[in-house]
């Protein structure tokens, strides 16, 4: 049984990836570990946009499996950034799988917040720029 859901009108799509027979199980379910690497990738574009170059993951914060992920699963990563400090980006990303083509059907399967600082050619913390209006 899932809970269907709808692909959200708020937030940014920022990465939608197909998981291939290589990131399962013998049982067709999508590795977490894979999952979270995409998480990460999703978070880090905005978090890189927003700080204006460089970033490293430096929590994370929480991290929910609602669903199971299988093969040929249409997944958004829809970010949205919660937290901006003096070096640190937190954002919020939630995943969606599209499956059964036939009769599509879409169901929230993950959602994560990660912490990222902005880093210097150095590797050290910097300030995140402030938005310019």
């Amino acid at each position: 049984m899932t809970d269907k859901a709808a692909l959200p009108d708020s937030g940014t799509l920022t990465l939608r990836v197909v998981p291939m027979p290589a990131d399962a199980n013998q049982h067709g379910d999508i590795f977490g570990g894979w999952i979270m690497a995409q998480v990460d990738l999703a978070g880090g574009v905005v978090a890189s946009q927003r700080a204006r170059g460089r970033v490293a993951t430096v929590a994370v914060n929480s991290f929910l499996f609602k669903h199971p992920v299988f093969i040929g699963d249409v997944l958004s990563f829809y970010t949205d950034i919660v937290r901006v400090g003096n070096t640190s980006i937190t954002v919020n990303v939630e995943v969606y799988a599209q499956r059964n083509p036939a009769d599509i059907e879409v169901v929230k399967v993950t959602e994560a917040t990660l912490t990222y600082v902005a880093t210097g050619p150095d590797g050290r913390p910097r300030a995140v720029p402030a938005i310019q209006g």
